[in-house]
């Protein structure tokens, strides 16, 4: 009996120590396999959906070549706790990454960043021409028809894969009345806009006017005064809009190509403000947030006169003959160049 007893305990030592050894074999070759670096090449990108479990994402992966084991990705993920907090968006998962790396960046939540950048001052034909050419974005399937002049707001957007130019455009517009509604019930008391779209049409003149952030205040009170005494605001980007229609040349030398000429004051079009008293009909461009608040929040002052003064901002004047000296000291500064 103790014979049988002790055969049976060496056999039992026996196929308990190799079946340590072959787990221990095992688990160093399955950790082996975790950091080891797959053999693909190049990025490949992958959009992990909102909800998707760690069976799914795994499969996702296999397909798309990212990992080699779905059994070890979710064995892994599972004791490592991260199987539960992998995040949903699109990765670019980098070349020769392994299975550790694939799962600490969908758990780090880090996504591909989609960026287009719309500046301030673009007019729709300009902003068009920009999301149909930038090259991350899908093309529209079929052509669409673009808000009226100036109902964008300039900023940078982010977008998902697949996107189109037309889905930008509409997050663009809701921006732009987002802070229309917010900037308009904000507006200082007495001023001679009667229509938030009035104030959009100033707002994008005080967007072609200066760039100049500690500017915009200041230029927007000189509209207003002007406005508010019945004298034509006599601004050149209103004649160059009614020159172009907003289709600007981009050639380095201006939306004209050339500079804005005496005879061009003279252009018959609404939007001509040497021509026609008050505010254009709409918007010449569209108007960043800076110049809509400071359309609707001018500072107070005496100015009705400004002009270039050589260094990217603007010289103010209350008087004809101030305003005479700045634009004779402008003329010199532009001749010297």
């Amino acid at each position: 009996m103790k014979t049988v007893f002790k055969l049976f305990l060496g056999f039992f030592v026996l196929v308990t120590t190799g079946a340590m050894i072959a787990g221990g074999a095992f688990f160093w070759w399955a950790s082996q396999q975790f950091v080891k670096p797959s053999s693909v090449d190049t990025p490949i990108e992958i959009t992990v959906a909102r909800g998707a479990n760690i069976g799914g994402i795994a499969d996702q992966l296999l397909y798309a070549g990212a990992i080699d084991n779905t059994l070890l990705f979710k064995a892994a993920g599972r004791v490592t706790g991260q199987a539960s907090t992998l995040k949903a968006g699109e990765y670019e998962i980098p070349a020769y990454a392994s299975m550790k790396n694939v799962l600490d960046l969908l758990e780090s939540g880090k996504v591909v960043q989609r960026q287009v950048t719309v500046r301030e001052g673009l007019t729709n034909w300009e902003i068009k021409n920009l999301l149909d050419s930038h090259e991350g974005l899908l093309e529209s399937k079929h052509d669409y028809l673009m808000k009226p002049e100036g109902f964008y707001l300039p900023e940078t957007y982010s977008y998902k894969s697949g996107d189109t130019p037309y889905d930008i455009l509409k997050r663009m517009n809701v921006a732009l009345e987002n802070v229309l509604d917010k900037t308009w019930a904000g507006r200082v008391d007495g001023l001679p806009l009667k229509t938030r779209e009035e104030a959009l049409v100033l707002a994008s003149i005080i967007e072609k006017e200066t760039a100049v952030s500690d500017e915009r205040r200041r230029v927007a009170g000189v509209f207003i005064n002007r406005l508010n005494r019945g004298i034509p605001l006599q601004t050149d980007p209103t004649v160059i809009y009614a020159l172009t229609l907003g289709k600007h040349k981009n050639e380095g030398k201006g939306p004209l190509g050339r500079r804005l000429l005496k005879k061009d004051l003279k252009f018959d079009s609404p939007y001509n403000t040497y021509l026609h008293s008050g505010l254009p009909p709409g918007p010449i461009a569209n108007a960043g947030k800076a110049s809509i608040e400071a359309a609707l929040n001018p500072e107070e002052h005496d100015y009705i006169y400004f002009v270039a003064d050589g260094t990217g901002g603007h010289a103010f004047a209350r008087t004809l003959a101030e305003h005479n000296r700045n634009v004779a000291n402008w003329r010199k500064i532009r001749k010297s160049k």
